[in-house]
């Protein structure tokens, strides 16, 4: 399965709208009326009652508008959630132990940061990859080294996966990024300051969706 994933991959970041004083159910809303194709929930932290129902309230949210609903690194609470797709990270369940727990219909993302990294990816049984960081980013806490522009360049054809950029990338640099070889943006800070849907609306005409 391929996904058609291209332009804004908004993701829901818990610490991040906590930071911003932004409310995550609202954020959802706000991409759910921008009628994006797919949007993530990343939740470092555990997973309590709280914020268990809380990714579930946001599942329905953008699930009522069509939106994929992908879970950060937790193939188990997407699996509880039945949610449309499961993001891992190099250090998370492995991408084939995930593949048998979730089946064949989930999106498996699966992020890389390097060539290495990106060209083992494709012996794995997922259907996306994202790269990054692309620029230096705030929303991790150990980031791995810059990638920048022209090694997102160099790396494009390593893959024929769709290729999601994340890191740093802002309504300024996101064209750049595209151009560089991503089929999508994942973002984000840039969308927490201010107002989630007039910002959303600002990267829906940038992106001319």
């Amino acid at each position: 399965m391929t996904p058609a994933i291209r332009g804004l991959y908004p993701i829901i970041d818990t610490a991040a709208c906590a930071r911003a004083s932004v409310d995550p159910l609202a954020l959802a809303a706000a991409i759910a009326a921008a009628r994006l194709p797919v949007a993530q929930f990343r939740h470092k932290g555990p997973y309590t009652r709280e914020v268990l129902e809380q990714a579930e309230q946001i599942g329905r949210i953008l699930g009522a508008a069509g939106t994929r609903y992908v879970v950060n690194d937790r193939a188990d609470v997407a699996l509880l959630l039945g949610a449309a797709g499961v993001h891992l990270g190099q250090q998370d369940l492995a991408p084939a132990a995930a593949r048998a727990m979730v089946g064949s219909s989930v999106w498996i993302g699966y992020s890389t940061h390097n060539r290495e990294q990106l060209e083992a990816a494709a012996a794995e049984p997922v259907d996306y990859l994202a790269i990054g960081p692309i620029f230096a980013t705030g929303s991790k806490g150990q980031p791995d080294p810059v990638v920048g522009l022209e090694e997102l360049a160099r790396l494009r054809p390593a893959s024929a996966k769709p290729l999601v950029a994340i890191g740093g990338i802002t309504r300024a640099n996101a064209a750049a990024v595209l151009a560089a070889g991503a089929d999508a943006v994942a973002v984000i800070s840039d969308l927490l300051s201010g107002d989630p849907g007039a910002r959303l609306e600002e990267w829906r005409r940038l992106l001319a969706y």
